[in-house]
């Protein structure tokens, strides 16, 4: 049975794809709330592992990439999900704000996926899939960071899938357009009807949606799939 890692877990979508793909792969969870992925691993019993870090914190990934080759466990998949937000309109934008979803959403992204590659590079078989989000391709108010962030990644996905292709690992991206989750369950009513307006499909995506790609690209079906951007937004944007 395969081994797969994936970033913040605990969230909306990080706990759909724990509970499609929990029979059919030994799943390692990792995120940032110790409290959150300790109720995430008594839910799911059959959650293999789980690790506590703040993709933010440079240092904690360091030690979570040695604990991983301590106990020599060999990730086949990793998925990238973990992501924040810290909004702020341009002009208004300050260096922490703009530094931290970067660390977290793109730099933490880097120092995973060229740990934890080498040893696919060894088995010649890897799945790499990294969430990005809509707002990486059209922009969004507000998002600057946000949306530099979710871009670098499309960007760093497909030269690595170039770099890793004979290699038989194949690394692709989802943009999920706006899905039920926390990020979303704080707007107003207003706001949400303003929103689903937007979307040709008049209505607001859920966690599962996200998760049945990931259930593609993680299988033997998507083997001559790499360097792609799977997007999920009921045409919110057609891409």
């Amino acid at each position: 049975m395969k081994k797969l890692l994936i970033t913040g877990a605990n969230g909306g979508i990080g706990e759909a794809v724990c509970n499609l793909l929990g029979d059919r792969y030994e799943i390692f969870v990792l995120g940032r709330n110790k409290s959150k992925i300790k109720e995430l691993c008594t839910k799911y019993k059959f959650i293999k592992g789980s690790f506590i870090c703040d993709l933010n914190n440079e240092n904690q990934i360091t030690q979570i990439i040695k604990e991983i080759e301590t106990n020599s466990i060999d990730f086949d998949i990793l998925i990238n999900n973990a992501g924040i937000t810290n909004d702020a309109l341009f002009l208004r934008m300050d260096l922490e704000k703009w530094q931290r979803v970067i660390d977290t959403n793109l730099k933490a992204n880097f120092l995973l996926t060229s740990a934890l590659s080498k040893k696919m590079i060894k088995k010649k078989w890897g799945r790499i899939i990294n969430i990005t989000s809509v707002v990486g391709h059209t922009g969004n108010f507000g998002q600057s960071n946000y949306s530099a962030s979710k871009a670098g990644i499309v960007g760093m996905s497909k030269s690595i899938a170039l770099e890793l292709a004979k290699r038989n690992i194949t690394v692709n991206c989802i943009a999920p357009g706006f899905i039920e989750t926390s990020m979303t369950s704080v707007l107003s009513e207003s706001q949400r009807k303003s929103l689903i307006e937007k979307i040709p499909m008049g209505k607001i995506g859920s966690p599962l949606d996200v998760a049945n790609c990931v259930e593609f690209l993680v299988s033997e079906k998507s083997e001559y799939v790499t360097g792609q951007t799977l997007h999920v937004n009921g045409g919110l944007a057609m891409l």
